[in-house]
């Protein structure tokens, strides 16, 4: 298993929140996603067949992009 923590700067508000964790949450092999909203930062933990480069990816399609913590 995976773990990263990166921040999602432009993450300000509760639905901003609902949309990073439901739109990582349905990587296949994501395991949990925790977010801090005042912190905004973002903690993964997956396992194969999800992959950083596929968080990332789904992050910058849905424009929030990820910037190391």
């Amino acid at each position: 298993m995976e773990t990263k923590s990166f921040k999602v700067p432009n993450m300000t508000c509760n639905g901003c929140v609902s949309t990073v964790r439901g739109e990582i949450e349905q990587i296949k092999g994501v395991v949990h996603v925790d977010v801090n909203k005042p912190t905004q930062l973002v903690t993964v933990e997956w396992e194969t067949p999800a992959s950083w480069s596929l968080i990332e990816q789904k992050l910058i399609e849905i424009e929030y992009l990820p910037v190391e913590a």
